[in-house]
């Protein structure tokens, strides 16, 4: 995980969460007393951000320690010991909820990508996430998709260039868009254009850009449309694609589908926190 990422997230949930103090923590425990407590899966799934668990101890500068049974990016079965830690209680009661939010939403990312791609059953085609991200979440969500299996599409706007309708409708025609993207890049940043007709996608071809985007097309629009796409050219699909469709999208001959709904839609992966003196 991007450390220094999390860091500044954790700092800001804290601040969020505990504010001037666990007023029902520190007044019924002294700051001496110990506990052991362990992190538990309510249902099975795939496990992301763990390294929340030690960053947010440090951050309370609690001495806890944090025994993993499971890494970033392992499946866990329901009932199935995830940590266990030992220290302050003071400190593992305030943290619990901060620690939760994080490792139970970045699971349900990981949990829900590792489950489409199960559902597309197909290895020629590479599962992505959008920038379709919560604000200030982004580079967690994005990480939370790689340990389910997929990857990564832009991080920023500063990664690449993407033709979208909105940019075409300014620039008058993709061509002209693609002619003034490349006056102003250099040759390492890769073009992508968003198609909506066969015209469009033609167009593309001509203007020789990297990845076609086929934006909102049926599987059976998909398999005749990469037809008249060469192989050096990537073939995206993305659009209203979700887990009960992704199956028909097997075999379209796409390259890469991209889904929003793998960070804006999906349910946290269930864990408990227990405490025991």
């Amino acid at each position: 995980m991007i450390s220094i990422h999390l860091k500044e997230i954790i700092q800001e949930a804290l601040k969020e969460d505990i504010g001037m103090g666990d007023l029902t923590s520190e007044s019924i425990f002294p700051s001496a007393h110990k506990s052991k407590g362990t992190f538990i899966a309510k249902s099975e799934g795939v496990i992301a951000g763990l390294e929340a668990l030690s960053i947010i101890y440090n951050f309370l500068g609690a001495d806890v320690e944090v025994r993993f049974y499971k890494k970033d990016g392992d499946k866990v079965s329901k009932k199935e010991v995830v940590a266990t830690v030992e220290g302050s209680t003071r400190v593992l009661l305030s943290a619990e909820r901060v620690i939760l939010n994080i490792i139970q939403h970045l699971s349900g990312i990981a949990t829900s990508t590792s489950e489409v791609i199960k559902l597309l059953n197909d290895e020629s085609i590479t599962v992505t996430d959008t920038r379709k991200t919560l604000p200030g979440l982004r580079s967690l969500q994005k990480y939370a998709v790689k340990c389910g299996g997929g990857k990564n599409h832009r991080f920023r706007l500063d990664d690449g260039v993407m033709i979208k309708d909105n940019h075409i409708k300014a620039a008058g025609s993709i061509t002209k868009a693609v002619e003034r993207v490349r006056s102003n890049i250099g040759h390492m940043v890769k073009i992508e254009v968003e198609t909506e007709s066969k015209d469009q996608v033609l167009e593309a071809v001509e203007a020789n850009v990297d990845v076609i985007m086929l934006d909102n097309r049926t599987p059976a629009e998909i398999t005749e449309l990469v037809k008249v796409i060469p192989d050096n050219i990537t073939v995206e699909v993305s659009g209203g694609i979700t887990p009960k469709n992704i199956n028909t999208f097997r075999g379209c001959g796409a390259n890469v589908i991209s889904l929003g709904w793998l960070t804006h839609s999906v349910k946290a992966l269930d864990i408990s926190f227990n405490l025991n003196t």
